[in-house]
């Protein structure tokens, strides 16, 4: 009877183990959480260039067809209503079109002679580290910090 108490009727964790068990998961999750984070950053970064680039084509192709750029994002972005046209022609998704995705803000502005994107995260440091620039060049510039790039901000690498 005293071997069996010994060795087999112990059940389950002590309190120590299982602070111990806590503790350890703790740990490791201060230090995966920033990585997590800082991953998630670059990921919406890389994102808003490719929509960027996304502007780009659109914009192309609004050019070949209607003659001009378009002045905002709305004239790129589907139709409201009927037919595709120079009000909507229907080349970026409506999200885009709206000025938001992937944690970054987007605004356009056109003219006869060209045009100009911004996309600006909607929290520095929370959805993005980085703001872009670009234009109907079609380099893209970005700036580390929460001001806006400009066409005097570096080219990314």
């Amino acid at each position: 009877m005293n071997k069996r108490r010994k060795y087999g009727s112990r059940r389950g964790f002590t309190l120590i183990e299982m602070l111990i068990v806590v503790a350890i998961v703790l740990i490791i999750a201060a230090v995966a959480i920033p990585r997590l984070d800082k991953a998630r950053m670059q990921t919406q970064e890389t994102a808003a260039i490719r929509q960027i680039q996304t502007l780009h084509t659109a914009q192309a192709q609004y050019y070949s067809q209607f003659g001009r750029y378009a002045t905002k994002l709305e004239e790129l972005g589907p139709p409201t209503s009927g037919q595709e046209g120079p009000g909507g022609a229907g080349l970026i998704s409506e999200d885009l079109a709206k000025g938001r995705k992937s944690g970054y803000v987007f605004t356009m502005q056109g003219g006869p002679g060209g045009y100009t994107i911004n996309a600006n995260p909607e929290t520095y440091n929370g959805t993005g580290r980085r703001t872009f620039y670009s234009d109907q060049t079609m380099v893209i510039r970005e700036n580390w910090g929460a001001e806006p790039a400009t066409a005097n901000s570096p080219e990314i690498k």
